[in-house]
């Protein structure tokens, strides 16, 4: 019954939050990205709130359960990059574009309503997918914590949510998703906590895993590679998995609608550049913490439904509390994701798709229309599609990866792509990646891991911006609005370097922090365990390897960050503008 209350609460408590914030509102780019003025913290919020959803409580911690926490690990220390890496090469230009929507900066970038068009269907139709996904995750939970149907949790879930984006659009969802992000966040961080010392610690977990036969090899840097439920056949595919599917999430980082559009609400460049770098370091301590958790959980019993895992903890294992503040912290994410995603498929199809609108209270009133419209397409989609959590939301959001990833990258530091390039980049690599998987799905197809969907579509995308930018010619207008984006006025935020190099500096701290926790926590207990256990010498220096590794990717993004606002290439900047 506590579990009940705390839920329905909850969802009484964002709606009233996500109405206040509506009294901000007072024109379109206040719908739409919050007046330009968002400070660190809350685009911080946002950016955790919009990446970490139901998938990443149930779904990945429910894939560590199953046997991968390090594969899990190494996915996660190539892909935080992305946050960083995509702000610095693109996302920072975006928030200089001066844009609604990203589908909107790339119909400015290439002087072309047809590529904006192009971007806003495929935003349309990947993200309600993604929302779909999110929305059956809350569903389930709702159904698991409160004994009613599955349905009436998506109605409960849809109406909040919906209700507040139609009045307060994009500071509603800002604000009570930076809101989940403190209350889930602290969750993860008490629930795994509790869960780890209950088991004796992480020198407890680690002998508990390497003790048990369920799962044998799911203390070890690679994952079960041994017995019919594998996923994987040997130590180098697990590698390969975690790489590949890291550069992709990288790029779904860096380009993704849900998480670029984020920065259109930042106060100015440097706080695209602090909150990205804040993220990598609030995504890696995640990951670092529930990955090891999901695996923890087989120590109490190890033939649980994975997806389900992290609610059964909550229920059965943590004081009602603390379970408490888990289940509100994990529903609150998917709440929070399905707020961003619908958000921005509403103003979307209103600023992109459909005709422009003749002044500022029409185009609210079309986007609200538009938000509703799309809203209850998804509601019904989700309440007849058949639960698939993870699956649903990887698929989705690569999409993005193999469509947007090239053409985002290439629109701010290629002269020669044309629009035309543009348009079939995004086409290409949407419709490409849906057609290999559709095949893989059917078993018509059978690839290596190697060779994911993702990767073969961004290389279909990067030929076919190739040869359509080939036969046809830059315009002037394109010409002038990419100098336009390199044009920076170093005077503007002089002010704020200071800031940002501190927080450079504690991301690289951060690298070094987890880094040195892992080798300590991880590798010097599994290398204790060494003789006792019959490890080999690869499985003890993977396991080296990997705290090196997950150390690394942080230290060297907060590196870059700070090499980036130095005050010399502020003064550079500033002499280039005075030249021009």
């Amino acid at each position: 019954m506590i579990y009940t209350i705390a839920i329905l609460l909850s969802l009484v408590g964002y709606f009233v939050i996500g109405h206040l914030a509506g009294r901000r509102v007072k024109g379109l780019d206040d719908y739409l990205v919050a007046g330009r003025n968002a400070p660190t913290f809350f685009i911080l919020g946002t950016l955790v709130a919009s990446y970490l959803s139901t998938s990443a409580f149930l779904g990945e911690t429910g894939f560590a359960y199953q046997g991968y926490p390090f594969v899990m690990l190494i996915f996660a220390a190539v892909s935080t990059s992305g946050c960083l890496l995509g702000a610095l090469v693109f996302g920072r230009y975006l928030r200089r574009s001066g844009a609604r929507t990203v589908p909107e900066f790339f119909g400015k970038r290439f002087a072309s309503r047809r590529v904006q068009a192009i971007a806003g269907l495929t935003t349309i139709i990947g993200l309600g997918a993604y929302l779909l996904g999110v929305m059956q995750g809350a569903g389930i939970m709702f159904s698991e914590l409160t004994g009613m149907p599955y349905w009436v949790g998506l109605v409960l879930v849809w109406v909040t949510y919906t209700g507040f984006i139609l009045y307060s659009g994009s500071p509603g969802v800002m604000l009570t998703d930076t809101i989940m992000f403190v209350i889930f966040s602290l969750a993860a961080l008490g629930g795994s906590l509790y869960v780890i010392q209950d088991l004796g610690g992480w020198s407890g977990v680690v002998e508990g895993l390497l003790s048990q036969t369920d799962k044998p090899g799911i203390a070890l840097w690679h994952g079960v590679i041994e017995g019919p439920e594998a996923n994987f056949s040997s130590p180098g595919e697990a590698l390969t998995w975690g790489l590949t599917l890291g550069l992709v999430w990288a790029a779904v980082l860096a380009a993704s609608p849900w998480q670029s559009s984020r920065y259109l609400m930042a106060r100015n460049e440097h706080v695209v550049m602090r909150s990205a770098m804040l993220t990598a370091v609030a995504l890696a301590i995640f990951y670092a913490l529930m990955m090891m958790t999901g695996a923890a959980i087989n120590l109490y019993d190890p033939q649980l439904d994975p997806e389900r895992s992290m609610i059964w903890v909550a229920l059965n294992i943590l004081p009602t509390w603390l379970g408490v503040v888990i289940l509100t912290g994990v529903f609150a994410a998917g709440l929070s994701s399905c707020s961003t995603f619908l958000s921005i498929i509403g103003f979307s199809l209103s600023n992109d798709i459909l005709a422009a609108s003749k002044d500022d209270a029409s185009a609210m009133r079309k986007s609200r229309i538009a938000v509703l419209s799309a809203g209850l397409i998804a509601l019904l989609l989700a309440l007849f599609q058949p639960p698939a959590v993870m699956s649903v939301v990887w698929f989705a959001a690569t999409l993005f990866a193999s469509s947007w990833g090239p053409v985002a990258l290439m629109s701010i530091w290629s002269k020669r792509i044309t629009a035309a390039g543009a348009g079939w980049g995004l086409a290409v690599g949407f419709v490409g990646n849906v057609a290999l998987s559709l095949m893989i799905q059917a078993e018509w197809l059978s690839l290596p891991v190697y060779l994911h969907p993702v990767l073969l579509s961004t290389l279909m995308a990067l030929l076919a911006i190739v040869l359509a930018s080939r036969v046809t010619r830059v315009s002037q207008a394109e010409k002038e609005y990419q100098a336009f984006l390199h044009t920076f006025d170093a005077q503007a935020v002089s002010g704020w370097v200071s800031g940002t190099r501190w927080i450079a500096l504690c991301t690289m701290l951060s690298g070094v922090a987890i880094g040195v926790f892992l080798w300590q926590q991880y590798a010097v207990t599994l290398a204790g365990f060494a003789e006792r256990f019959a490890l080999s010498s690869g499985a003890v220096q993977g396991a080296y390897m990997l705290a090196v590794g997950c150390g690394s990717m942080l230290l060297i993004a907060g590196a870059v960050g700070f090499w980036l606002v130095r005050p010399r290439h502020q003064k550079v900047s500033a002499m280039r503008m005075a030249k021009s």
